[in-house]
């Protein structure tokens, strides 16, 4: 899959918006698109994470929120598999920045949407995507 310039969706990024997002799509979108998105949100605001890194994490949560996508959000399952591409990309070049306590938070918060089986659906997150 051919990724989007997703930094064009830095404008798009608000907390707000995101936080919304994500309530309203979380059972749909899967429980590893939400978490790589939480792992993110949750990234991005640490003071050790250098601008650059910030700029991408905001891109690439940006092109989540945003309704204009390569594939819309209104396509059934196709509809996020663009969204989930872009996360998986950024979290990968921004892993080294994850620190652990950000992944246990994220896994936490998912336990409000997700099930014990939906949740270890994220221990394969990478798989596929190198």
């Amino acid at each position: 899959m051919e990724l989007p310039d997703f930094m064009n969706y830095g404008n798009k990024f608000s907390k707000q918006d995101f936080v919304e997002k994500i309530a309203r799509i979380a059972k749909g979108a899967g429980s590893k698109l939400v978490y790589a998105a939480l792992i993110l949100y949750y990234t991005l605001q640490s003071p050790k994470v250098s601008a650059t890194n910030k700029a991408m994490i905001i891109g690439a949560l940006g092109y989540l929120i945003s309704p204009l996508d390569v594939v819309p959000d209104a396509i059934p399952i196709a509809g996020l598999a663009d969204d989930l591409g872009v996360l998986i990309f950024v979290l990968k070049k921004v892993w080294t920045d994850v620190d652990p306590d950000i992944q246990i938070k994220a896994k936490k918060r998912l336990s409000k949407w997700f099930d014990e089986d939906e949740i270890a659906e994220i221990n394969d997150l990478f798989d596929g995507e190198k």
